[in-house]
């Protein structure tokens, strides 16, 4: 497929990367792995064993990376994709005849929908399912606003399609991945709200969380998916706790 690069950004993916490579096999001939320079497992090694192009690079920051996965990448079209994340088959199907066939020339994107599983479980509500990606980017109409530092989205020059195939997303696999990942998340939006002049006050402590619950657990269906369901939502909405505590320790500093 020449005019397709793919491009995975990754941090300590061993777990994961092989499995990532293997879904993807056959697509492109430029797959591009970006690998922080603070990773200390085996990804870059496993990345170039799967006859990957391995950069090592420091970290500046989701959107520079992908923004940096750009420049990197020698084909007209760019597919994004994480190393916790597969390509089901009919995605790759789907993705092979439209590059065979080439985008129509309006189209500067395309957005994918996303499984999510949760301790080997797929859900279906909480905003979940279908979590549209858009991860298949027009390369010199995409870009990424690097002052967004968590849940970037790159803004496109031009229409944007939607595929029906899906990305397949491991999200969690474990308690403490779990808790770990929306930690940071936490740090990382609590950063975006200093930086934009944000301070904590009390009925932060008490609406943001609440409003985190309601719109997942009921306006976006988390009650679908059971006990697992209202365990999510419930743990988002503590982080949002955790985010605005956080910018008040930052305001402190």
């Amino acid at each position: 497929m020449t005019i397709l690069s793919i491009a995975i950004i990754a941090r300590d993916e061993a777990r994961h990367i092989g499995g990532c490579l293997r879904s993807i096999a056959g697509l492109s001939d430029d797959v591009v792995v970006i690998v922080d320079v603070e990773t200390r497992d085996a990804t870059a090694t496993i990345a170039a064993e799967h006859g990957a192009r391995v950069l090592i690079e420091p970290w500046y920051g989701f959107s520079v990376q992908r923004n940096r996965a750009l420049q990197h990448c020698r084909n007209e079209w760019v597919l994004f994709i994480d190393a916790d994340e597969r390509l089901t088959p009919e995605l790759f199907s789907e993705i092979a005849t439209l590059m065979y066939y080439g985008p129509p020339a309006t189209i500067a994107g395309y957005r994918i929908p996303r499984y999510n599983l949760f301790f080997g479980r797929r859900l279906r509500g909480g905003g979940w399912y279908p979590d549209f990606q858009l991860r298949l980017l027009r390369r010199d109409a995409a870009s990424y606003d690097e002052g967004v530092a968590v849940h970037e989205v790159a803004t496109v020059q031009g229409a944007i399609g939607e595929l029906h195939g899906h990305l397949l997303h491991l999200n969690i696999e474990r308690l403490d991945e779990l808790w770990q990942k929306q930690a940071r998340y936490a740090l990382a939006e609590a950063i975006m709200l200093y930086r934009a002049g944000r301070r904590t006050r009390l009925r932060n402590l008490i609406g943001a969380p609440a409003r985190e619950f309601t719109r997942r657990y009921f306006q976006l269906g988390g009650w679908r998916d059971g006990w697992l369901g209202l365990f999510l939502c419930a743990t988002l909405a503590w982080h949002e706790v955790v985010k605005f505590c956080m910018l008040w320790g930052l305001r402190q500093k």
